[in-house]
C-alpha cells in the first residue's frame, strides 16, 4: 500500500510516506508549535519527493494522542479531510504506543516508560514490557495522566527493575524520573513519536483502516481553555 503517516501530538510536526515499492521518506520539524503552517506543505513536499499524488494513497495513519490539543486537532482533522476527499480509510495510533513500538523496533528488550509532555506540570505516560514473549502482563502501568513526582513514585514501586524512559515528557522531567533507581532517561533520541513507526504499525497483522468519521483525538483531560474557564466561573 501507499501509506502516509501524520505526527502532530508533540511540538514535532512529522510526515512519513511509504510506497508500494517500499520507498520510504520522512520529514520532521521540532519546535515553535507550527503545526498549522507546516503539516500540509510538508505532506505535499514529501509526496512529490517519492513521485506520489494524493490520489495514489491507499490509507492515512495519524497519531491520535494524547498530546498537545492544538497539534492533535490539526493532525486528526488533516487526516480525516484527506481520507474523506480520497475515499480511503484512516488508522489511528496512540502517541504512547508509537513511542513504545519505536523503542522495541530499535532492538530494546525490557520495560519502557513512554511519556509525552502534557504541559501544566504533568505527563501522559505508560509502562510496558517489550520484547518479552513470556511476560505475564506486558502492560505494567496503564496509560494515564501523572505529575512527575507521582510517576516517580510509581516507578520506585517497581523495585529497581530497569526501565528505559523515552518521549519529551521523560526528557523534560529527567531530573525527577532519572533519580529513580533503575530508570534511564533517553535524552538524545525518541523525543517524539516517529511518524515512520506508524508506517510499520499500519502494516502489522490485524490492523484495519476505518472510516474517517470514526477517528477522534485522545485528549485524556480537558482543554486548557475549558479548565481555565471552570476555575474562574462562579459556583
Amino acid at each position: 500500500m501507499n501509506i502516509v503517516a501524520l505526527e502532530t501530538a508533540t511540538e514535532t510536526v512529522g510526515v512519513a510516506v511509504r510506497t508500494e515499492g517500499g520507498v520510504q521518506a520522512e520529514f520532521t520539524l521540532t519546535g515553535r508549535r507550527r503545526h498549522v503552517e507546516t503539516l500540509v506543505p510538508a505532506l505535499e513536499h514529501l509526496l512529490a519527493q517519492v513521485d506520489l499524488a494524493p490520489g495514489d494513497l491507499h490509507v492515512v495513519a495519524v497519531d491520535l494522542g494524547p498530546g498537545l490539543f492544538t497539534g492533535l486537532r490539526v493532525g486528526v482533522s488533516t487526516a480525516k479531510g484527506l481520507a474523506q476527499s480520497l475515499g480511503i480509510g484512516v488508522i489511528g495510533f496512540s502517541s504512547l504506543d508509537i513511542l513504545t513500538w519505536a523503542v522495541a523496533q530499535s532492538g530494546h528488550r525490557g520495560r519502557v516508560l513512554a511519556a509525552v509532555d502534557a504541559r501544566r506540570g504533568e505527563v501522559f505516560a505508560t509502562v510496558r514490557d517489550v520484547g518479552q514473549p513470556d511476560a505475564p502482563d506486558p502492560e505494567i502501568l496503564p496509560p494515564g495522566l501523572f505529575a512527575p513526582d507521582e510517576l516517580a513514585q510509581v516507578l520506585t514501586d517497581l523495585g529497581g527493575t530497569p526501565v528505559l524512559a523515552v518521549g519529551d515528557g521523560a526528557q523534560r522531567y529527567a531530573d525527577v524520573l532519572g533519580q529513580v533507581p533503575g530508570v534511564t532517561c533517553v535524552m538524545d533520541a525518541f523525543g517524539h513519536p516517529p511518524p515512520s513507526a506508524q508506517l510499520a504499525m499500519a502494516l502489522a497483522e490485524g490492523v484495519t483502516p476505518v472510516a474517517p468519521h470514526l477517528i477522534v483525538p485522545t485528549y485524556m483531560r480537558d482543554a486548557d481553555a475549558r479548565s481555565n474557564f471552570a476555575q474562574i466561573t462562579p459556583r
